[in-house]
């Protein structure tokens, strides 16, 4: 038995409708992260890290230059530095296709958490 819908109430077909679209874009967003490639650079492009955009290594080049056997440190340095550049890139490239995603209607409209008393 269906019950009649109450005024100010949203419809139940239409929040599953749209929390299915949602979720189907989520994990086209999240497919498309994982097959992107970033690079991130060190030492004015000494060490270069290549990574998915989940966080896989896939290359590293370290420029002749940048390696100095009586200082070892610097090139470690460097190394992390330019991971931490890809892994930086990674982050914004996933925010910036799911961020927009799981954030609140712009236009002020019903969102799941304001249908439902969230905060």
């Amino acid at each position: 038995m269906t019950q009649p819908e109450q005024p100010g109430m949203p419809d139940m077909q239409e929040l599953i409708r749209q929390a299915a679209e949602v979720q189907a874009q989520i994990q086209r967003a999240q497919e498309e992260i994982l097959a992107a490639v970033v690079q991130g650079t060190a030492g004015g492009g000494l060490v270069n890290v290549t990574m998915t955009g989940g966080a896989e290594i896939t290359d590293l080049t370290i420029s002749p230059e940048a390696v100095d056997p009586n200082d070892v440190e610097t090139l470690q340095d460097l190394i992390l530095a330019a991971y931490r550049d890809a892994h930086t890139k990674a982050g914004q490239l996933a925010q910036e296709k799911i961020g927009p995603l799981t954030q609140q209607p712009a236009d002020g409209g019903n969102d799941f958490t304001q249908m439902f008393g969230g905060n």
